[in-house]
C-alpha cells in the first residue's frame, strides 16, 4: 500500500517551521487567469459560478494545474451566507456586490437559517469534488466571511471604504446587531463544519474589514464571535486548523491570537515583518505554536521584477525558522500578470531567478 504525499501546508499549521515555506495566494482563482475568464463567461453571472460544481471546482484547480500551490482555496464567496439566509444578493459587473441593505431589527427576523441549508449543500458538493480531483499533496481549504465583515455587506448593501452603515447600527441599535451577530455566528460555524464533512483539510475566516474598528468594538465584534466559532469548530471537528485573517488589526493582531484560539493568522500588507515573525513565536493555550500567513503587497505582484525578488527574500529571511505561510496581504488583483505569479512561486522555492 502506498504512503501517503504529505501536505506541506497542513505541516506547518501543525507548528513546524519548513524551508522553503509552502505558499498559496489569495484570490489564486480569478480574472488574473484567462482560463478563469473563458470559464467565467460560460457561467453567466458570478453566483452562478459559486452555485455551479463543477465550474466552482474547475476554476480552483486551475491555479494549481499552473503553479502547484500548496493550497487551493474552494471558489466561492464570502456573501453566500447572507445569500443562503434569503437576503437578495446580486453582483454588478464592474461595482461589485449589490445586497437589499438590512436596516431594522424587523429585517434581521425575517432572515431564514433554515433556509441555508440548499446552497450550502451546493457548495459543499464542489469542496467534494475538489478533494477528489485534487493532487494528494495539496491542502483544501473551506471558508466563509467573518461575522462582522459579512455584516457589514448586509446593513450597507454594498463594500463601503469605511463600513460606516454597519458601525452606526451597531452603536444605534446594539441589541438588534447583536441578534444579527449571534446569527452569523451559527450559521458560518455551520457552513464551516460542512465543508469539513465534504473535505476539507482546514479553514479561513475572512475578516476583511476589521481594521475599521476601534479597540473595544474590535473586542466585541472581532474577537469574542471568533473565538465562539473556533471554540465550536474545535468541539465538531478535533484538531482541525483555523486561520483568522483580521485584515487590519495592526496592533490588535496579538490579542486577537492571545483570545481567539485560532492556528494561525494571516497578515495583511501593513504588518511588519517584525511584527509578523513574533506573531508566529506565540504559543496557543491548548498546544502548538502559531502560524503566520501573508503578506506581500499585491501590488508588488503586479510590478514584478527585481522589486518582487527583493522583497520575496526579505519576507522569507524575516521568517526563517518559524512556522510560515507564503501568501499575500490581501487577493490577487486582475491586472496582475500570470508571469509574475510564476516568478514569485519560483523565488519562493527557490527555483529559479
Amino acid at each position: 500500500m502506498g504512503v501517503e504525499p504529505t501536505r506541506r501546508m497542513m505541516q506547518v499549521l501543525a507548528g513546524q517551521a519548513l524551508d522553503p515555506p509552502p505558499v498559496w495566494l489569495m484570490r489564486q482563482a480569478g480574472r488574473y487567469l484567462p482560463e478563469y475568464r473563458a470559464t467565467r463567461e460560460t457561467a453567466g453571472g458570478f453566483l452562478d459560478l459559486c452555485y455551479t460544481p463543477k465550474l466552482a471546482a474547475e476554476v480552483t484547480l486551475q491555479p494549481i494545474r499552473r503553479y502547484a500551490f500548496d493550497a487551493a482555496i474552494l471558489f466561492s464567496d464570502i456573501l453566500v451566507v447572507p445569500d443562503a439566509l434569503g437576503q437578495h444578493v446580486r453582483f454588478v459587473e464592474g461595482e461589485g456586490p449589490r445586497l437589499d441593505a438590512l436596516a431594522s431589527a424587523d429585517d434581521i427576523a425575517r432572515l431564514d437559517p433554515v433556509a441555508t441549508a440548499k446552497k450550502f449543500s451546493i457548495v459543499c458538493e464542489t469542496v467534494a469534488r475538489l478533494r477528489s480531483d485534487l493532487p494528494a499533496e495539496t491542502t483544501l481549504i473551506g471558508f466563509c466571511g467573518a461575522p462582522w465583515t459579512v455584516a457589514t455587506y448586509m446593513i450597507g448593501g454594498r463594500g463601503s471604504p469605511d463600513q460606516a452603515a454597519a458601525r452606526l447600527f451597531a452603536y444605534r441599535q446594539p441589541e438588534a446587531f447583536a441578534r444579527l451577530m449571534d446569527l452569523l455566528v451559527d450559521v458560518s460555524v455551520d457552513y464551516l463544519s460542512q465543508q469539513i464533512s465534504a473535505g476539507a483539510d482546514c479553514v479561513q475566516i475572512f475578516d476583511s474589514w476589521a481594521g475599521s474598528l476601534p479597540d473595544d468594538e474590535f473586542a466585541r465584534w472581532v474577537v469574542a464571535p471568533t473565538k465562539r466559532m473556533v471554540a465550536a469548530l474545535e468541539s465538531r471537528h478535533q484538531g482541525v486548523p483555523v486561520i483568522g485573517f483580521p485584515r487590519g488589526a495592526g496592533a490588535n493582531a496579538a490579542r486577537y491570537v492571545r483570545e481567539t484560539g485560532v492556528t494561525a493568522i494571516g497578515c495583511d500588507t501593513a504588518e511588519p515583518l517584525g511584527a509578523m515573525r513574533n506573531l508566529a513565536q506565540m504559543r496557543r493555550k491548548a498546544s502548538g505554536a502559531i502560524a503566520a500567513q501573508g503578506n506581500l503587497d499585491p501590488l508588488l505582484l503586479v510590478s514584478g521584477g527585481e522589486a518582487l525578488d527583493r522583497r520575496v527574500d526579505e519576507i522569507l529571511e524575516a521568517m526563517d525558522g518559524v512556522p510560515f505561510i507564503f501568501n499575500l496581504g490581501h487577493g490577487i488583483v486582475p491586472q496582475t500578470p500570470p508571469e509574475n505569479v510564476s516568478r514569485l512561486v519560483n523565488r519562493v522555492r527557490g527555483d529559479g531567478a
